[in-house]
């Protein structure tokens, strides 16, 4: 890791107080949804979506769910990762058909996923459900990474209701479940009381064990 990034990093926080006049340009947005799509996932799956809401009536009506939290209205832009609710035959043979699309048939492929299906269809809807937001959990750190590089503040949140939210953006229907808010915008310094204070993380030594 670089020194500007780690810099980058570290001047990055949750932002508290969003400016309302200022957007995200174009680019930057299409930045981190880029890096949200090139994360990782177990076995290549990416089973989530984002959502970039833009709607203000919306975003209130999300606000309202989300312990009036203001950022999610006077941010730039918001994003909603939401996972799938669970895999399926489909969604799984989804995937397989586009890596076949792009790389090729193999049955080392067919095989692998095969396997996979043995192993995720007969588990609890709410397992699947568990472990896909986790893969957007990835995903979010990556958006989190890219928008420090771009110089955009964003704030992560899980302080709102899911199952409002999921009905809000009509989420059930298509087979999803909100995980987690990222508003994206930029730092009114003036107002926001947290922009100046030291960044605390555990030290290197308590975080970080070896073993050889």
């Amino acid at each position: 890791m670089t020194t500007s990034l780690l810099e980058k990093l570290n001047w990055r926080y949750a932002t508290k107080k969003m400016d309302p006049s200022k957007k995200v340009e174009p680019e930057k947005l299409e930045l981190i949804l880029e890096a949200i799509r090139m994360a990782p996932t177990s076995s290549g799956t990416q089973p989530f979506e984002v959502f970039v809401v833009k709607n203000p009536e919306l975003r209130e009506k999300i606000r309202a769910v989300g312990w009036d939290q203001a950022q999610i209205t006077e941010a730039s832009d918001l994003l909603v990762f939401a996972a799938w609710d669970n895999y399926s035959t489909d969604r799984i043979d989804g995937v397989v058909a586009q890596m076949e699309d792009e790389r090729g048939k193999s049955e080392m492929l067919t095989g692998y996923f095969e396997n996979l299906k043995g192993m995720y269809l007969p588990r609890d809807a709410e397992v699947n459900y568990n472990h896909a937001a986790r893969q957007a959990y990835i995903a979010l750190g990556f958006a989190l990474i890219a928008a420090a590089e771009a110089g955009v503040d964003s704030t992560p949140m899980e302080g709102f209701d899911p199952e409002q939210v999921d009905e809000i953006l009509g989420l059930k229907e298509r087979g999803l479940r909100s995980v987690i808010l990222l508003p994206v915008g930029y730092r009114q310094e003036d107002q926001d009381w947290l922009v100046n204070m030291k960044k605390v993380r555990k030290s290197k030594e308590t975080l970080i064990t070896e073993i050889n």
